[in-house]
């Protein structure tokens, strides 16, 4: 499977931004599909994942409340609607996907298997 963020700009404080996780070379079916983040000169964090059939999702306290995951109607792509931006969100955002296994709590963050090469979201003030 190969993964692409794709969405990533410039936008200004308060502002939003859509994210969007293509896959090719499969759909996802009972894969769990997440976002993560990283800034410059800090570990990447994880904000937000979900089972593709839309029954789970998970979100950290960093994505709580602005941030949406959410799935396409086509089995291929997977969006992070991101709201009230903050200079702080500048990073490279990145979407990952695993086998299917069964997360739950911060294990929603973990052991992921296929990664795209990340889009990069500035928000100036």
């Amino acid at each position: 499977v190969q993964l692409q963020a794709s969405g990533g700009g410039l936008v200004q404080a308060g502002g939003s931004l859509t994210l969007s996780c293509t896959a090719s070379g499969r759909t996802f079916s009972s894969n769990n599909v997440g976002w993560f983040r990283q800034a410059p000169g800090k570990e990447r964090e994880f904000l937000a994942a979900m089972h593709w059939s839309g029954g789970s999702r998970y979100y950290t306290d960093s994505a709580k409340g602005r941030f949406t995951i959410s799935r396409g109607n086509a089995k291929n792509t997977v969006y992070l609607q991101m709201n009230s931006l903050k200079p702080e969100d500048t990073a490279v955002y990145y979407c990952a996907a695993d086998q299917g296994r069964l997360k739950t709590g911060r294990g929603w963050g973990r052991e992921y298997d296929y990664w795209g090469q990340g889009t990069l979201v500035t928000v100036s003030s």
